[in-house]
């Protein structure tokens, strides 16, 4: 089943408007979740609101939003209100101006999605404005609501489509200042760069997502199905990272050498192939390995998703 889209309205570039439909590009739901159950009668936990001073529950009818002015004195916002804060924003993505891709800052990068054609009308006129911003290789700027507040969104064209990044507003990025400062300035000779650069053209390689595996959702699948087949859980020893106590030495055992082996005269030779035995360390991130399908699928309500 398709998801349902987030948000509906119009994407406009001056005087040109086509209905759109906004909808997520990643999900969670197929990661392991787990319920708060009560140790002692296996139940689940649940969650009341309750009033704060009197300890009694209060209706969803009853609750509002309310913005704290100090210790005990809040100032109510009903739904209605903040329906009626009328950006035009809430129905309509404008574009108010496009730049360079290179400019933007990942640090303000929030969540992508999928923008498209709503209905059968309009596709003309999206179109346009997508084979646009392909042909000048720009990202365009514009915002739209969601969740009740406006989002700086930046669109680029993907395929027959358009991808919408929501970014973030400059109060909601830390400086990088306060955590740098006290790096300390080091000097790194040729020889370390030289063995650095071998390691790094043994790992080149190219962004392939399939190829990544989530390494924890795996082990939590492999402890579930463990413990359903009623198999003893034997805890694993955790790695142990090493001091470096001779970063030249460290760099050359990298690249499957001893001490005693010399920097490569010419990094930017074709890259050695790596070591026998020596494996490439992926890092997981969110995502699902093709090849471990059967590890990988949603955790069904009472069949195991594999043989224990």
């Amino acid at each position: 089943m398709a998801p349902r889209a987030n948000w509906k309205g119009f994407l406009r570039l001056s005087l040109v408007t086509c209905p759109v439909a906004l909808y997520p590009a990643t999900s969670e739901s197929e990661k392991v979740s787990f319920n708060q159950l009560n140790r002692k009668t296996g139940h689940r936990i649940k969650y009341a609101k309750v009033d704060a001073d009197t300890g009694e529950e209060v209706a969803n009818e009853d609750i509002v939003k309310g913005y704290k002015v100090d210790t005990d004195t809040f100032i109510e916002v009903t739904k209605e209100e903040l329906e009626n804060v009328a950006l035009e924003s809430t129905r309509t993505i404008e574009i108010d101006e496009f730049v360079d891709r290179s400019e933007v800052d990942p640090r303000y990068l929030i969540r992508p999605y999928y923008l498209v054609p709503d209905g059968k009308v309009g596709h003309d006129a999206f179109a346009v404005v997508r084979e646009t911003i392909r042909e000048m290789n720009k990202v365009a700027i514009g915002r739209v609501v969601l969740t009740n507040r406006e989002h700086i969104i930046a669109l680029e064209p993907m395929d027959k489509g358009l991808m919408g990044t929501l970014l973030r507003y400059p109060y909601e990025v830390r400086s990088a200042d306060e955590y740098f400062d006290d790096i300390q300035d080091v000097k790194v000779t040729k020889d370390m760069l030289d063995l650095a650069r071998h390691i790094v053209n043994q790992k080149a390689g190219h962004f392939e997502p399939d190829k990544f595996e989530d390494q924890y959702e795996t082990a939590l699948l492999d402890l579930i199905n463990q413990k359903r087949a009623g198999k003893p859980i034997a805890a694993k020893e955790r790695p142990r990272g090493e001091n470096v106590v001779d970063l030249m030495d460290a760099l050359r055992k990298s690249i499957g050498g001893g001490a005693a082996t010399e920097a490569p005269k010419k990094p930017a030779r074709k890259a050695r192939k790596a070591a026998a035995g020596q494996k490439e360390m992926l890092m997981p991130i969110a995502g699902k390995k093709p090849a471990k399908e059967a590890a990988a699928k949603k955790l069904p309500a009472k069949p195991q998703r594999k043989s224990a």
